[in-house]
């Protein structure tokens, strides 16, 4: 089968497309053949081999990917919940491949209504998301919910799980206008063009001076003062990704005035099992809502397998709105 490896170096790295042997389940695990992949910006730090994870070497070569959509082919034994044919969205190493094996309780079945590709691009972002907001954030209807990055993959997940929850205001932030424009369809009712307006001045204002009760983080140490100061009283703060410096200043009389909770989450920590964890609660909770279309997959561009190192330059370039796709023939 057809499958792209990624070669890491500091410089760079490169991507190469191999031919390797197919897989087989094992006991507990599905076949799938891949639909759709997508990429996620941690694999261009595995690219440069500075992507860190307990007890995995970040400069052995190894298949990219770690989402999809495809079709069952084949199911192990000690699997009852699929059979040959279902069409299934789910996280799994080595996805950019024409097939990948995954657990089977890393697999959810998603309608016809859904293509291939909105499918894969939905399980990592809206996993990562409900996980920072629902789990550790504890977001409730009426509370003021501030996402960093709006744009990008988490950033357009948690938008639409705010809304589905009932946030109010939902704020958003961009460096660009252009892309705060397009976020209003999927549950912005504010955006904040950093950069060229004061972040806190305009949350105090759409807020009428009490702050964020939750704030997902995706940037880091750029934005970490500014968003303490807007922060409610007993507001959380949910630190996700690390778009820009992974330091930066923290006014720790803020933090204990406001008694704000400051949050750290990653999957690179956890066990298989709590990853697995993570999964079956957002599903459990969000699948319905994909069903009736109140939740759905953002897509910005598609990618063929075999243009993986195009896509990565794309990414790198920050144009995106949503997610990139990679297709699998």
């Amino acid at each position: 089968m057809k499958a792209m490896f990624v070669i890491p170096d500091p410089n760079g790295g490169v991507v190469e497309l191999r031919d390797i042997p197919q897989p087989s389940p094992k006991d507990g695990e599905l076949l799938v053949r891949v639909r759709a992949s997508t990429i996620n910006r941690a694999e261009l730090a595995r690219r440069r081999g500075t992507y860190q994870r307990p007890g995995v070497d970040s400069f052995v070569p190894s298949v990219s990917g770690g989402e999809f959509a495809g079709d069952v082919v084949a199911v192990g034994r000690n699997v009852s919940d699929f059979e040959v044919g279902d069409r299934v969205l789910g996280r799994a190493g080595g996805s950019h491949a024409e097939f990948v094996t995954c657990d089977a309780r890393s697999a959810y079945k998603f309608p016809d209504a859904v293509s291939y590709e909105e499918a894969a691009s939905i399980p990592t972002v809206f996993v990562t998301a409900h996980d920072a907001m629902i789990t550790n954030g504890g977001l409730k209807a009426g509370e003021s919910f501030l996402v960093n990055a709006a744009s990008s993959g988490v950033g357009i997940a948690a938008l639409q799980i705010a809304r589905l929850y009932g946030a109010n205001p939902i704020i958003g932030t961009s460096t660009s206008n252009g892309k705060l424009e397009q976020l209003a369809s999927l549950g912005m009712t504010d955006g904040i063009a950093t950069g060229s307006e004061g972040l806190v001045e305009r949350v105090m204002e759409i807020t009428n001076g009490r702050g964020i009760d939750l704030l997902i983080d995706n940037v880091g140490g750029d934005v970490l003062e500014e968003n303490l100061r807007a922060m409610a009283i007993l507001g959380r703060l949910v630190s996700v990704g690390r778009l820009g410096p992974h330091s930066g200043s923290l006014d720790l009389d803020q933090v204990a005035y406001k008694r704000v909770k400051i949050i750290g989450v990653t999957f690179r920590t956890r066990s298989a099992e709590e990853s697995l964890e993570c999964g079956r609660r957002t599903f459990e909770d969000l699948m319905p809502a994909f069903e009736d279309g109140r939740l759905r997959g953002v897509i910005d561009r598609v990618f063929p397998l075999e243009e993986l190192d195009a896509a990565h330059a794309y990414m790198a370039t920050n144009a995106h709105v949503g997610k990139i796709v990679l297709r699998v023939d």
